[in-house]
């Protein structure tokens, strides 16, 4: 399978990454919005373009990986690119994915291309798990928790208030919610009853530590929510403590069973991850292979990880799976 990366930032370094961990995979091009003589990557003798360039490459390339932010690149880079290319993406604003699935579906249709959208873990792995499990427990309730790990887009409100140099925000769960929803007694919890939200912040010197403070905790759709602490610190300090992306979560089914309900059952899936966007990128890469086989089927259209079958995403053959797995 040729593929190609479309962006090179946190998401496309992970799966330059990734690529070299399946043996079937070869890594042909990078595109850019960059200057590409600009941009160092670890592969060699792979050759990095500029994004004008992708068109005339589709005969070329099996899958392109889209690997742009969701606010303003993939809304627009998915579909535009579905007309040449097999293409993956991470979508992940959750409100507008039924929007973002019909515009896609509608050019790689009429391309006769496959678009596999909202890939990664939440999307992703955690709405696999979420469908699984209310299937199976149909009497029930789903608790989603996200964390202990860095929000990026937290973390970038927080860089935007005045007299900020830095910032990182860690959502994490709270104890006594995740012991209530393991009891099996199907609690009914708030926002703030889910998670807190840690901000460790590097100030300007001379800043308003106190207005800055205020502006964090009553930020509406970010903190105003939740109970936020934030702590004041270095740029010494977040080097040290706060350079890296780990993140996680767990997604949670309590449900009944029996002819009165009387038989409680949980089903939990946890992820704990050193790295979000290199984690990303691994199920990115997983799902290409899941485009390219569609594609070889004549399947055509945009697809989520909820319609595609597990053996898609293995390199292993549906034989193999059988004798190893099941």
């Amino acid at each position: 399978m040729k593929i190609a990366i479309l962006g090179y930032g946190n998401l496309g370094r992970g799966v330059e990454a990734a690529i070299r961990q399946n043996n079937e995979m070869e890594l042909v091009a990078v595109f850019t919005r960059r200057a590409p003589e600009t941009l160092k990557i670890k592969s060699e003798n792979v050759p990095v373009l500029h994004i004008d360039d992708a068109e005339k490459m589709k005969d070329k390339i099996d899958v392109l990986i889209i690997c742009g932010g969701s606010a303003t690149d993939l809304p627009v880079q998915t579909p535009k690119y579905a007309e040449y290319f097999n293409v993956i993406d991470s979508f992940d604003t959750h409100a507008k994915i039924p929007e973002h699935f019909a515009k896609v579906d509608a050019v790689a249709k009429k391309s006769g291309k496959v678009g596999v959208i909202s890939v990664g873990w939440d999307p992703g792995m955690f709405s696999i798990n979420r469908m699984y499990a209310g299937a199976i427990l149909p009497d029930g309730a789903d608790y989603t928790f996200w964390g202990k790990g860095v929000s990026q887009g937290h973390s970038d409100a927080i860089r935007r208030i005045e007299g900020v140099i830095d910032a990182r925000q860690y959502t994490v769960p709270v104890p006594e919610a995740l012991d209530a929803v393991r009891s099996g007694s199907n609690p009914e919890l708030t926002t703030r009853q889910k998670h807190t939200r840690e901000c460790f912040v590097v100030a300007e010197e001379g800043a308003d530590l106190a207005k800055i403070e205020n502006e964090i905790k009553t930020m509406p759709n970010y903190f105003a929510d939740y109970d936020t602490t934030v702590t004041f610190i270095t740029a010494e300090e977040m080097k040290l403590n706060h350079s890296e992306l780990p993140h996680g979560g767990k997604v949670i089914r309590s449900g009944k069973t029996g002819w009165n309900g009387e038989h409680s059952h949980i089903i939990e899936y946890s992820l704990k991850l050193d790295s979000n966007p290199e984690f990303t990128s691994s199920v990115l890469v997983a799902y290409a292979r899941a485009a390219y086989k569609l594609n070889q089927e004549g399947k055509s259209g945009c697809f989520t990880v909820l319609d595609i079958a597990p053996t898609y995403i293995s390199p292993l053959s549906a034989e193999e799976l059988r004798k190893k797995l099941l």
